[in-house]
């Protein structure tokens, strides 16, 4: 079963418009929602609440936060909860790098491998 995605907030234009247009394309669709799409998730929601709805719906969390986003990491850890994972993207990435990489991923990806821990991608 592939993986799922949680896109932060940041990542409400370029990135989804390019997820969308290869999810279009038909072939290995990426599984991704959005903080503001589902209901229990609206816009400014703050990490640590990202996390914990990752985690009741399986997905990783995909994320620009690299300075904030380990430590909130950590103390969820820390407060007995899991993590599917979280993917920080690096700030020189492309659109294309970041949708391949996603791709690629949640095909390929074994996820124990993944679980309670952050890595930086593409």
């Amino acid at each position: 079963m592939p993986l799922r995605y949680l896109l932060d907030e940041h990542f409400r234009g370029p990135l989804w418009r390019a997820i969308q247009q290869h999810n279009a394309g038909g072939a290995y669709p990426i599984d991704t929602s959005r903080v503001g799409d589902p209901a229990d998730l609206p816009l400014g929601t703050l990490d640590p609440d990202n996390l914990l709805w990752a985690e009741r719906n399986g997905c990783v969390v995909v994320s620009f936060d690299k300075g904030t986003m380990p430590g909130h990491l950590a103390r969820h850890l820390q407060a007995g909860h899991h993590s599917p994972g979280v993917y920080l993207v690096r700030p020189n990435a492309t659109i294309r790098e970041v949708v391949d990489y996603l791709v690629l991923a949640a095909y390929t990806t074994d996820p124990a491998l993944l679980r309670d821990h952050y890595e930086y991608i593409p």
